[in-house]
């Protein structure tokens, strides 16, 4: 870049490029420097076993709005799908596995289907009230600002225009338990599961936490603006989302780097000033952008020095440490689940039978162990995207829980006791799976946290709870994308609205720069 950038952003996480892509399109010079040597962050796709290609962190796209992909032409740069409006199948032990998609249910009782069918649509009107939430930079309370007011106001207005009814019924449920909200509407103790399972998938919570509720009309108002896609996974693997983000950013002039680390913020003035790199090469800019977790932030790329005593104290007690492991496996067969059909083996598969075996399995993280009976969110990628294994060959893809970041045992020797517990758990639904067994690969939250710099290995950057969502996100003193430094700005999912691959805090801090640039 021949000229000093107007930005530089630090990490080239699916956040940071679309942070970049949207920068650069409104004609600001943008470097982003990343320390790795492939760009994605969590949401890569590499080779875990010879010949053996898997999505390392990230697996699904759910979550990503049609509008980010739309305006940064994804599909033009190289973005497809092997797979599409994916089903979820609650494996059942015995075979008798229950189906839900969009389309309808399968393999439950008639008043089941019914009331999933109206609890769907409910918590989807739910989500859709609560969807603008996330576009918008959130509202600072107690400023007497009108642009902080007005927000304040347009959040009522959207929970008030719900109706009298159905206010009254979010209102009710949003600080719940899943657990008990799950008892309250159904018969099906698997069905009950499916639905606590995706409201605590990647958290640190069992379905009878309070506030469960809200993490999962946070994943449903985050899936709202997919559109037509809704669950996919993208041919080639995660690391073609990165990729078509990347090729949108560089189509619009962004320059990006890899293999750069940066070892910490220039400061002057008590502004953000540039970056100095590991090799002692300081490249200045006008603004400097985060895509790291909060902690990585705050108190290594920028330092303590540079904040108040109790800033440095809200940042040191973020909560992100992570509960969940990933799972690889390279297998010389299908995996023989029993009675799976080839669609169903397209889809998005859920070991949790039961509330209760949910709440077990988070039980034994309370005390450093991990999970003898886990839970999982499993997908078989080459069932619809054969070219990440050799020929007739396998990958098996699982987000597991739980996994705690500290296990009392030291994870070198916890790591393959729970890998055996996994496949013993994965073996009752899949007689024989461990005879097919190639390669297997087992990523706990250090290794998270190691591999993909993320703080506390958690998937996204800080745990996701009303002390640390919206207004208060990350911490109060960092919120609406800035920072107690002048122009010092993140980007990443420890920013509103938090992690998942959705781009929406990339595109979201991007705006805020330029309103803060204008």
């Amino acid at each position: 870049m021949s000229r000093r950038p107007h930005a530089i952003i630090i990490g080239g996480g699916h956040n940071g490029l679309t942070c970049a892509a949207y920068l650069a399109r409104a004609g600001k010079r943008v470097l982003v420097l990343e320390a790795a040597d492939r760009l994605g962050g969590a949401a890569v796709t590499r080779d875990f076993a010879p010949g053996f290609s898997v999505s390392g962190c990230a697996h699904l796209l759910h979550q990503l709005p049609r509008a980010i992909s739309d305006e940064l032409g994804l599909a033009r740069h190289g973005l497809t799908f092997a797979a599409e409006k994916m089903p979820t199948i609650l494996l059942s032990p015995e075979g008798t596995h229950i189906s839900l998609s969009a389309a309808g249910s399968t393999g439950l009782s008639n008043a089941d289907a019914t009331a999933y069918r109206a609890f769907m649509t409910r918590m989807r009107r739910f989500a859709a009230h609560l969807r603008p939430m996330l576009d918008m930079a959130p509202p600072r309370l107690g400023t007497g600002a009108w642009a902080d007011t007005s927000g304040l106001l347009r959040l009522a207005w959207q929970v008030r225009s719900l109706g009298r009814t159905d206010m009254r019924e979010l209102l009710r449920i949003i600080g719940m338990n899943v657990y008990d909200l799950a008892e309250e509407h159904f018969d099906s103790r698997q069905l009950q599961a499916a639905v606590a399972f995706d409201a605590v998938l990647g958290t640190n919570f069992g379905p009878r936490a309070p506030g469960t509720v809200l993490t999962l009309l946070y994943r449903l108002a985050a899936e709202n603006g997919n559109g037509a896609t809704a669950t996919a996974q993208p041919r080639g693997g995660m690391g073609a989302v990165s990729d078509a983000l990347a090729a949108a950013a560089r189509a619009a002039g962004a320059e990006i780097r890899t293999g750069v680390r940066v070892k910490h913020v220039l400061v002057r003035g008590d502004r953000a000033a540039g970056v100095v790199l590991a090799d002692g090469t300081t490249i200045e800019s006008a603004s400097v952008i985060s895509n790291a977790d909060p902690r990585t932030t705050f108190l290594h790329l920028l330092g303590p020095q540079h904040l108040d005593t109790g800033f440095v104290r809200r940042v040191d007690h973020f909560r992100q440490r992570g509960l969940a492991a990933k799972l690889h496996l390279a297998l010389s067969a299908p995996p023989p689940f029993r009675d799976l059909d080839a669609a169903s083996s397209r889809g998005r598969l859920i070991i949790a039978p039961t509330l209760d075996y949910i709440e077990s399995a988070f039980n034994a993280s309370k005390y450093g162990a991990f999970s003898e009976a886990p839970a999982m969110e499993i997908v078989l990628p080459t069932a619809s995207d054969p070219g990440l294994a050799p020929s007739g060959q396998h990958v098996l893809s699982a987000i597991v829980q739980y996994a705690p970041y500290t296990h009392t045992d030291g994870w070198a020797s916890a790591r393959p006791k729970f890998l055996d517990r996994i496949i013993d758990a994965l073996e009752s639904y899949a007689p024989g799976l461990r005879s097919k067994i190639v390669a297997a690969e087992l990523l706990a939250p250090p290794d998270i946290e190691t591999e993909f710099g993320i703080s506390g290995g958690h998937w996204h950057h800080g745990e996701l709870a009303f002390d640390q969502f919206f207004m208060v996100r990350p911490v109060p003193g960092a919120t609406q994308y800035e920072s107690p430094v002048a122009d010092f700005f993140l980007c990443g999912a420890g920013a509103h609205p938090g992690g998942g691959v959705m781009g929406v805090a990339g595109r979201n801090a991007a705006r805020q720069v330029l309103k803060k640039a204008a």
